[in-house]
């Protein structure tokens, strides 16, 4: 049994304060300080983040606890590496494994973008006006796997003799966690638990969020903070009918999509429509070698899923293999593709189609009117899948412009993130009050709403966060 000493502690943020990515929040527990994820920032006006001088220096942290593997949460540690962190980054077995693959794609995206901008400015006459580099190279991940030390659900590890930490199902993507930290206080025990990006309840693939009776604390993410998303039925439905359509009218479905989760679950409901003939047997393309090494992993960590999915995999009923699926691994096949207007379904990365090989089927697909171009997850301000949902005529791709002809559509419901209900079905567990809720993680109107939700229905303590606040605990 632990033994809690009186200890100081201060909760400071340093991203996804008011915006949705860049998660990073430093914990300082009696000189220890501990980083909870380690994410870069996608909204562009914010990407300065990425490259400024990180608030206190990398070298000083002792350790980092991962909550998943989404860039937004783990992308910037190549770069937190290179600046002198040393020490060890816990998180799932998961979570471990799919990062690599993350950090990996996420250099070879940022190198060849470089590369591209350095060409077109070069060609414009502007070279050296406008330098281009990436924030890391892929030489500069490789120093980070060995830092991982993995962690299962549930399993209390202590980063000292007073500081006590578990991981616990978030229901996010697969291995994602919410964190609980546990120390002492004048006020005894404490602990503070980050939800990270907070799962939903009854979707396919993966377990309920862990739910918790006492915190004294809770740092939770507010993405969907302000709405209600569809039910998994009317998300099924409404995929259907946008498929037939664009099928019967010729077009292909282009889907801008992440490769964790995101493209898995896609597949799952690909799979179910086939199984009930409510779609033709027609090509469906993963065009993201991303996404098909994190789908080898889903297929290796299959205790991870819930009882309906494990079921399907004994039966060999697996959705990541039905007729008319392809995953195209090469550049020549996803030329191929590019270069074809065949109907079909098309998942490629990246979500917010701010890189890879989906600018390139845009390109083909953004002009013909009987294509539909499909978001399936939340687009940050300033990326190029926020321009498009946002109802743009005219947009920017690979250096040129092209008119918005095709049909636009975003399906919140394909979301794993939370919502307002059941952000606040997951807070409201918590069988006593806790000292203080802060939401962040969530653009200004989301965060704000749901803060404003908590205080009027229980009466709590709710702070929403600016960039760089600082909070002494208990």
């Amino acid at each position: 049994m632990m033994t809690y000493n009186h200890m100081s502690a201060k909760l400071t943020f340093l991203g996804a304060d008011r915006n949705v990515t860049g998660s990073r929040t430093l914990l300082e527990i009696d000189g220890q300080r501990l980083l909870i994820d380690c994410g870069m920032t996608q909204e562009r006006e914010l990407r300065s983040r990425d490259w400024d001088k990180f608030p206190v220096p990398p070298s000083s942290i002792n350790a980092v606890l991962l909550t998943h593997a989404h860039v937004d949460h783990c992308g910037l540690l190549p770069k937190f590496v290179r600046e002198g962190f040393s020490g060890p980054i816990y998180c799932t077995p998961p979570t471990a494994e799919l990062t690599e693959i993350m950090l990996l794609d996420a250099a070879r995206l940022q190198e060849h973008d470089a590369e591209m901008k350095q060409k077109r400015h070069e060609k414009a006459g502007k070279r050296g006006e406008h330098p281009d580099i990436p924030l890391y190279t892929e030489d500069q991940v490789k120093a980070v796997p060995p830092l991982f030390r993995t962690v299962p659900y549930n399993r209390h590890i202590r980063i000292n003799h007073d500081i006590e930490v578990s991981f616990h199902d978030a229901g996010h993507v697969l291995g994602s966690a919410m964190i609980s930290v546990e120390f002492s206080g004048k006020n005894g025990r404490n602990t503070i638990i980050f939800s990270g990006d907070l799962g939903r309840w009854d979707r396919p693939i993966l377990q309920d969020p862990t739910l918790f009776d006492y915190a004294s604390y809770v740092v939770t993410e507010s993405t969907y903070g302000d709405r209600k998303t569809p039910n998994p039925d009317e998300m099924f439905d409404e995929l259907v009918s946008i498929i037939n359509t664009t099928i019967g009218k010729g077009g292909s479905v282009v889907v801008p999509s992440f490769a964790l989760e995101r493209s898995q679950e896609i597949l799952y409901y690909l799979f179910r429509a086939y199984k009930l003939k409510k779609i033709p047997v027609i090509p469906v393309f993963v065009d993201s070698p991303m996404a098909v090494s994190v789908t080898d992993i889903f297929r290796k960590y299959s205790g991870y899923f819930d009882e309906e999915m494990q079921q399907l995999i004994k039966q060999s009923q697996s959705p990541f293999d039905f007729p008319g699926l392809h995953f195209v691994s090469s550049i020549e096949e996803s030329k191929k593709l590019t270069a074809s207007n065949t109907p079909s379904i098309i998942i490629a990365g990246s979500g917010m189609a701010t890189g890879g090989r989906i600018k390139y089927h845009l390109v083909n697909h953004i002009t013909r009117p009987e294509s539909t171009i499909l978001f399936v997850g939340y687009q940050a301000v300033g990326t190029l899948g926020r321009t498009i949902v946002d109802g743009s005529t005219r947009v920017r791709i690979l250096g040129e412009y092209y008119p918005v002809k095709a049909r636009v559509e975003m399906m919140h419901g394909f979301s794993s993130h939370a919502d307002s209900e059941q952000i606040t079905k997951w807070l409201y567990h918590l069988k006593t009050a806790p000292r203080k809720v802060f939401v962040n993680h969530g653009e200004d109107e989301s965060s704000e709403f749901l803060a404003d939700t908590i205080r009027k229905e229980k009466n709590w303590d709710v702070v929403v966060p600016q960039y760089l606040d600082e909070f002494n605990l208990d």
